[in-house]
């Protein structure tokens, strides 16, 4: 919502009008100078909305302020080139509308383009979340990156590597639309003050790193358009693509990092195919380059994907994983109760990868159990589990 700089105005006093913390107001309004706002500026104030109200038969500014709830100026503020002596029956005028409910509240059947819908209703309420493209898939989608923070300490979550587990994607939307519903409302989650975290970290979430898989996956092959004949031929013409865990090219992003990738190209598919397959060398995925360029841009104190199956955690990489990685998979554990595993048979995958390139904390983090995709049935279950690994990534 925006409101006009009157003279005397500040984004302290907004912050008081609002019931917002002023640290929002500021990192809503990037570029604005918060000591020097001008008359006549508009400043964003998140976690509102501005809905019209029809003037009735003996309403004044003062008599909707009580009716309301809300402070005096906070209606002329949002109405200041009106006369509110000259109320007129039938006249419009605006009230605001602070958000206490989820954005996000459908995550079946979650496309990419529903991601794109939820994603511009969150910054048209919360300003504060930044939105920028990483780069596209192989059919020219935007890989969004969503950043939440005002800190110095830099993690990162992502989802939707692998295309039929794609309830990852809606997991972390809802915890975004959660974290800015806690910040902007002054309630915690699980017991935990967010407020903190917020001025203590930045928050990096890419929800789907595979948008043209996750879209044959849910849509079938009329998703795929110019490539439709292709992954019908992959998938031996079967319209069934439950199993599809590829991009849309045939390749398993998951294992397309040069971290050890010679041995699972050694023993897996040659050839395109609906999972496995790590490609012809690493990095040739424009998703997988644009993971890898994400994370050599930035400075990550820790990285999360989020994958299905199994609840576990794994966790290490050829013991490149420094000490802190175990305090924080026990963290993970205690919080989720997922099981923690140091090391596995298998490589090339971006925990890995980052783990090797960085020597710093990387997690796969399996949720759920059943067969992929995992049905919507188990959301809530999955996303209880799941909350306590997303907040402690943002507290330890």
């Amino acid at each position: 919502m925006k409101i006009t700089v009157r003279l005397g105005d500040s984004l302290w006093y907004y912050s008081q009008l609002f019931n917002i913390p002023v640290i929002l107001i500021e990192t809503s309004n990037p570029g604005i100078n918060a000591l020097q706002i001008q008359v006549g500026q508009e400043i964003k104030i998140p976690g509102y909305l501005r809905e019209n109200y029809t003037i009735e038969p003996n309403d004044t500014f003062w008599t909707l302020a009580i009716e309301n709830n809300i402070p005096l100026d906070l209606i002329e503020l949002m109405n200041s080139t009106i006369d509110s002596s000259q109320l007129q029956v039938g006249q419009t005028i605006y009230l605001p509308r602070r958000v206490t409910e989820f954005v996000i509240d459908d995550i079946a059947n979650y496309t990419y383009e529903r991601m794109v819908t939820d994603i511009n209703k969150l910054l048209s309420i919360y300003p504060f979340i930044m939105k920028r493209s990483i780069g596209s898939s192989v059919m020219g989608k935007d890989i969004t990156e969503l950043q939440i923070g005002a800190g110095p300490t830099e993690v990162h979550l992502n989802g939707s590597f692998h295309a039929n587990e794609w309830i990852t994607t809606p997991i972390i939307m809802r915890f975004i639309n959660e974290y800015a519903l806690s910040l902007t409302n002054g309630l915690p989650i699980n017991d935990l003050a967010t407020l903190p975290m917020y001025q203590a970290t930045l928050f990096s979430a890419v929800p789907m790193v595979n948008p043209d898989g996750v879209n044959l996956v849910i849509q079938g092959a009329s998703a795929a358009g110019d490539y439709s004949n292709s992954v019908l031929a992959i998938n031996q013409q079967s319209q069934d693509f439950s199993g599809w865990k590829a991009n849309i090219n045939g390749v398993d992003l998951n294992n397309q990092f040069p971290a050890l990738w010679e041995i699972e190209a050694d023993r897996k598919p040659t050839i395109p195919q609906p999972r496995d397959f790590p490609g012809t060398a690493p990095l040739t995925e424009p998703e997988a380059i644009a993971m890898a360029n994400l994370a050599e841009e930035r400075n990550f104190r820790r990285m999360n994907a989020f994958h299905t199956q199994g609840k576990v955690i794994f966790w290490g990489f050829e013991g490149l994983e420094p000490p802190e990685s175990a305090e924080i998979v026990n963290e993970y554990e205690r919080v989720s109760g997922y099981t923690p595993i140091q090391y596995v048979d298998s490589y090339a995958g971006y925990k890995d990868w980052f783990i090797q390139e960085f020597r710093r904390p990387g997690f796969t983090v399996e949720l759920g159990e059943g067969v992929n995709p995992l049905p919507i049935e188990q959301f809530q279950e999955i996303y209880e589990d799941s909350l306590g690994i997303m907040l402690a990534n943002l507290y330890l």
